[in-house]
Formats: C-alpha cells, structure tokens, sequence
C-alpha cells in the first residue's frame, strides 16, 4: 500500500512533540536535583529533646508486606508499565491504541511461548479500537484517491477498509508472533530506562534491525525484517489494485513486481520504525498528563 503523506506528517509532528515533552521533563529533573542538592547541604537545626524513660515498643515492619508493595506478580518493580502473568502489558498508546508488546523498565523477564505470542498478537490486532483506526486510514485515503483502482464510494471505502485491515492483520501477525516463534526470537519491546532524547530516539530506531531471543541474547530482528517483507509481498501481489485503472483499458500486471514490492517494505518498515519511537517516548508523555492532572 502506498504511503499516505498526511499520516507520516502526523507522526513527524508527534516525533517533534515528544521531543519537546522529553526536554522540558529533563530540565525539570535537573533543576529539582540542584535543589535537592543545595537542601542536602543546608543542615537542619534541630533542637534537643529527652528521650522518655520508657520508650513505648513499636511493632516490627511486616517485611514481606513492604517488599510485595515494590513488585509485581513477574518481580518486577512497579514504576514500569503494568504487566499481566504472561509478561505482556496492559498499556494503550495515547490511552487508546493497543501497545501491549511494549515493556518499560522490565528488566529480565520469563520468554513467551508460541500460544502466548499469537495471543497477545489476536488481542492486539482484532482489538475494537482497531476498527476506528482503519476507518480513520481508509478516509484518509479515499479523501487522497491513493489507489484509484478501489474507486470512490461507499463501495470504494469498503474495499480500502478491508485491505487495510488486511495489511495490518498479515503484518502483525508475521512479525510479532509467526516469525518470532519459528526463529524463538522475543516480539517485545524493551523501552531504554534513561539517557538523551537522541540516545533514546536511536535505540528505538535500532531495535527494527536488533532484537531479543528467547533466551535473552541479542540478535538481528529477521522477524521484522523478512517478515515485514513477506507480508508486503502477499499484499502487493495478490488483493490491492494494479493500474490502469480504466475499464476499457486492457489489464497489465505493471504493479506487480519486485520494485513495487521492496516500496511498500520499505514503507512499512518506516512506519515502523517510528512507531517504535513513539512508543519508547511515550511514558513521559503519559506521566507529564496524569501529572497535569
């Protein structure tokens, strides 16, 4: 499917948001820790008192209470995303998109078996806030005639529901749970604690060309890689529209190449890509609303 030029304007303005959030949030940080500091420095008087003689006993803190507060039911801490037994999140993109093959501050966590991986990968996709977010792209593009074969209509719309649909559904399929279970790599991603907008902005970027294992090594992501390009294949050859568009004109397959092919990868692999940029800013963003809040 070709690219849509207003979406990929959209995320280039969510990119140059984050960015914006992620420094005003450091410079707060900064000048919170030099007044912290400046406060450390500055001892407190503190006037003298006489113990009583007989001090009351005070009961011993339940400690296995007090640890249980700090983890969760996989040990990890809490200050992450919440994650269920199966080691997936609960968390929604801008409270609203599915990101639950997204962990922050995870640490080591158990691998994902095969049904696991399909499973987080069916809720994600048939997820009904999924049927919004196809009508919203095939407006788009209805309203850009991108793809002329579909038509206009009710009846153009529907078929440019359905292929997107398709599109997303074959994607995410292959890439987070087929893919990652023939070649037991690990589907998640693993948002990066601290460092720089850039320092951060680039390991998201690298995590499209690196991944996990299974057992917790680090790997080339084929399941990105060649599964985003297996699945724009069964895309490009088979239920999109090919030119010319004109009835009377005799059908060529033009479209149906391996040029054609390597542009939607490539198309899909971009928006990937900054996806998983978003993603990995988008705990700040979350913390700065609820905040504000």
């Amino acid at each position: 499917m070709k690219p849509i030029p207003f979406a990929f304007v959209f995320q280039l303005f969510l990119l140059l948001l984050i960015a914006s959030v992620v420094s005003n949030a450091q410079s707060v940080s900064q000048a919170e820790s030099s007044d912290a500091n400046q406060s450390a420095q500055q001892p407190a008087q503190v006037p003298q008192q006489t113990p009583p003689a007989n001090p009351p006993a005070s009961p011993a803190p339940d400690q296995s209470k007090s640890q249980g507060k700090d983890k969760d039911k996989n040990g990890q801490g809490t200050t992450g995303t919440a994650t269920d037994q199966s080691g997936t999140s609960k968390d929604r993109l801008f409270f609203a998109l599915p990101n639950f093959l997204t962990l922050e501050n995870a640490g080591q966590v158990p691998p994902l078996t095969v049904g696991q991986k399909f499973k987080v990968v069916a809720q994600g996709s048939f997820d009904p806030i999924q049927i919004v977010w196809y009508g919203a792209l095939s407006g788009i593009s209805q309203a850009e005639n991108s793809e002329p074969g579909y038509g206009q209509g009710a009846q153009g719309y529907g078929k440019r529901y359905g292929a997107y649909a398709a599109d997303g559904t074959i994607e995410n399929f292959f890439v987070g749970a087929i893919f990652p279970s023939i070649l037991h790599q690990d589907p998640r991603f693993f948002q990066k604690p601290e460092g720089s907008f850039f320092s951060r902005a680039g390991y998201a970027v690298s995590r499209i060309f690196v991944t996990r294992t299974d057992s917790g090594n680090h790997q080339f992501n084929y399941s990105e890689i060649v599964g985003a390009a297996l699945a724009s294949a069964i895309s490009t050859y088979s239920y999109h529209p090919h030119p010319p568009y004109h009835a009377d004109a005799p059908y060529i397959e033009s479209d149906r190449t391996l040029k054609n092919t390597a542009s939607v990868w490539g198309s899909q692999v971009g928006y990937d890509t900054i996806t998983l940029v978003v993603k990995e800013f988008w705990p700040d963003i979350r913390r700065k609303i609820k905040k504000q809040h």
